[in-house]
């Protein structure tokens, strides 16, 4: 099977030798570390990407993530820029990351994932944003979409689409937003109505990750209109790209992630049968909410990610930079700014890890993920801004690193819900009675 070709690929970067020692801090007789190695913050390493720091993960993880950025950094990244230039990643792409084994990372094995854990799924996670790996778009893939069809799909659904998606071979999306519904889920107007044993589906989605290439869209629509809660009237559906009515829109222009395909999807008299409902009738909506609080973390943890990488670059640049006869690193203006972004991004990375432990346990709640997506992504923005301008004149310039990080940090503080949206998930439990 193409599943026991590409398990192997993960357990061999899980168990090869790494270039690497793992962090090895001496102990004292007064102080009980529990059994435990001690292992430093990122802060206290060489640089915020070294590997061997963070409690959270263990020298197999360390190992794993060595293998991930070797792959990223020589096979993905230098296909950057040609992707942007598409607008679309390569079919080629999205299949060397399954032979990889990064895709469907912490999917259960038995229906045809990887089978590692979410801390295993992170570390892909973070190291695309280490490499400046935008496209895929294996988040929304593998992370968002594919946990729909393990957590609620029938057993055939299973066996049919996750070891596809784990391969690369069918690119998943979700298609949720539409012009008149954003973060408000409940606003959705793409109905489903059943004909006989069949659904007969209409409407639109928009803003639609990987659409353009999507093999496999998990659709929300609403399949009881007259619900007395628009809530308790929405379904989800798996509804494949050939599907007669099924049409793609425009690739759209986006102001950053110019290499990840984003699409208007169309639904016209679509027809599927009862088999592609996903979980429950009329449950899409509490399936949903069930699914966001891992949403929200992956956001967070892609912006913590990528704010360190943000400050490693510029901490590069400034130090090789002349200005005034000096290394641009020597103005002591330039040092507070670096001091500053590199304590926010310590106390970050601090919470951030924190939020992961506690999702790997099944303790994270949607407060805590949203507290992770707003003060990420917020701060991720802010990096940018505040690394760019340290790049001078050049931080303007599209073929820089940090032009594009800049381009691309905008959208974090929209999609997976507005951070205001955030807000507002966080205060009700503040002001609860």
């Amino acid at each position: 099977m193409l599943l026991n070709k590409i398990r192997p690929t993960f357990q061999l970067a899980r168990n090869i030798s790494s270039t690497k020692a793992v962090l090895q801090v001496p102990s004292h007789d007064d102080v009980d570390h529990g059994g435990e190695e001690l292992r430093l913050a990122p802060t206290q390493m060489g640089t915020l990407l070294d590997i061997g720091s963070r409690k959270i993960f263990n020298p197999d993880q360390d190992m794993f993530r060595e293998s991930v950025r070797k792959f990223l950094n020589d096979e993905i990244r230098p296909q950057q820029e040609e992707f942007e230039k598409n607008g679309e990643p390569s079919r080629e792409a999205w299949k060397a990351m399954g032979r990889q084994g990064l895709l469907g990372v912490n999917i259960p094995a038995e229906v045809g994932g990887i089978g590692g854990t979410i801390l295993d799924e992170m570390i892909v996670m973070e190291e695309m944003a280490y490499s400046f790996c935008t496209s895929p778009a294996i988040p929304l893939h593998s992370t968002i979409a594919m946990p729909y069809l393990a957590h609620y799909g029938t057993k055939e659904q299973k066996e049919h689409y996750l070891p596809l998606m784990t391969s690369g071979e069918c690119v998943a999306s979700l298609g949720i937003t539409e012009p008149d519904a954003g973060s408000d889920m409940q606003g959705i107007r793409t109905s489903a109505k059943r004909d006989g044993t069949d659904w007969l589906i209409n409407g639109s989605k928009i803003y639609i990750t990987n659409g353009w290439l999507t093999d496999c869209c998990v659709l929300v629509a609403k399949t009881k209109p007259d619900a007395k809660k628009a809530a308790h009237g929405i379904s989800l559906f798996l509804v494949d790209a050939d599907t007669p009515g099924f049409h793609k829109g425009r690739k759209l222009n986006k102001l950053g992630l110019k290499g990840a395909d984003t699409a208007e999807l169309f639904f016209e008299d679509v027809r599927v049968p009862a088999s592609a409902l996903l979980g429950e009738e009329n449950r899409g909506f509490q399936q949903l909410m069930q699914q966001l609080p891992q949403e929200r973390l992956v956001t967070g943890v892609e912006g913590a990610a990528r704010s360190e990488a943000m400050f490693e670059i510029t901490r590069t640049w400034v130090k090789q930079r002349k200005a005034f006869g000096r290394y641009v690193s020597d103005l002591q203006t330039v040092q507070h700014k670096l001091a500053e972004i590199k304590t926010s991004v310590a106390v970050c990375r601090a919470f951030m890890d924190q939020c992961m432990e506690l999702h790997q346990a099944g303790l994270l709640d949607n407060e805590m993920a949203s507290m992770a997506k707003y003060w990420a992504t917020d701060l991720e923005n802010k990096v940018a801004g505040d690394c760019l301008q340290l790049h001078g004149g050049w931080g303007f310039m599209w073929e820089t690193q940090i032009a594009k990080c800049y381009a691309n940090a905008r959208v974090t503080t929209i999609y997976a819900g507005t951070n205001e949206i955030m807000k507002e998930l966080i205060a009700r439990n503040i002001v609860r009675n």
